[in-house]
């Protein structure tokens, strides 16, 4: 019997933008770390950084089960046609082991932004007329309306950036058979202080973004929670932090909230690109 996608997954993935990596001198490193985390037991590998299903292409040469995704591709980035050329190479090259990720972007990212819930829906329009399955694409979904068309048109959604309350939320708007993959920071780090400073170094860039501010705001946060870096609450709220009991019982909160999958993101002192390889060691310990 042919596994399903949320068996082919897993309880846990890694999201990463270094392994997006295009950099020529760091081919060969990105392959060996895709083929240890997938002998480390992590069931999907999603690349931040909107890539392409070009990016993919060489991870998945290099391991022989986990599943590759693009977290989050942008719909106003990349033609329609061409994503569609790509997944099919792909699925030729490596049966269901690929998904392709979609999302709206951002008004501040992409200056074509407009209409975005229209220019998604025209996007998977033009998916379906190129022949790629409603069943192997994703959607990076917030809102109501994206999370039910994630439902409609897709296998499911990768909400990015969220608590265990906003699964809860959507997982009853999904319902029970699509698939709800929510991305999720880690720092391991005990220390509070530190491990918050690192949280809010990279949460900065979000909460210049309404979509994610905006999102926020529905889960109950105020101005003040969004200023001078976050609140403590926000940050403890979308992070993981901590020694190995307190990041293994934030993680488990998704899953209690109705994940099916979550894609984590490991977070250090390194570059955003940098593969935090001892890291991915050390969470797969955690996780067991």
């Amino acid at each position: 019997m042919t596994a399903t996608l949320k068996e082919r997954l897993g309880r846990y993935g890694v999201w990463s933008p270094g392994l997006r990596s295009e950099d020529p001198d760091r081919r060969a490193e990105r392959a060996d770390a895709a083929a240890e985390l997938e002998q480390l037991g992590y069931g999907a590998l999603w690349l931040g950084s909107s890539p392409a299903p070009r990016h993919a292409a060489p991870l998945l040469a290099a391991t022989s089960r986990v599943v590759v995704g693009t977290s989050i591709q942008s719909i106003w980035q990349y033609e329609a046609a061409d994503s569609a050329a790509g997944y099919a190479e792909l699925e030729t090259a490596h049966p269901g082991r690929f998904v392709l990720g979609l999302g709206v972007s951002h008004a501040k990212l992409a200056d074509q932004y407009r209409r975005p819930y229209s220019a998604l829906v025209e996007y998977l329009d033009a998916l379906d007329a190129a022949g790629v399955p409603a069943g192997r694409r994703v959607l990076a979904a917030l809102g109501p309306k994206t999370l039910t068309l994630s439902a409609d048109r897709a296998a499911g959604a990768i909400p990015y950036l969220v608590t265990p309350e906003h699964t809860a939320q959507a997982r009853d708007i999904l319902g029970e058979a699509p698939l709800l993959a929510p991305e999720l920071k880690v720092v391991l780090e005990p220390d509070p202080d530190r491990a918050r400073a690192v949280a809010r170094e990279t949460l900065a860039m979000y909460l210049a973004l309404p979509n994610y501010t905006n999102n926020f705001r529905r889960l109950g946060f105020t101005d003040a929670d969004l200023a001078d870096g976050g609140s403590d609450r926000l940050v403890d709220a979308v992070f993981a932090w901590g020694d190995e009991s307190r990041v293994r019982d934030r993680v488990d909160a998704f899953h209690e909230a109705g994940a099916d999958h979550v894609a984590l993101q490991l977070l250090d002192d390194g570059a955003r690109d940098d593969l935090p390889r001892e890291g991915w060691r050390r969470l797969a310990e955690i996780l067991g």
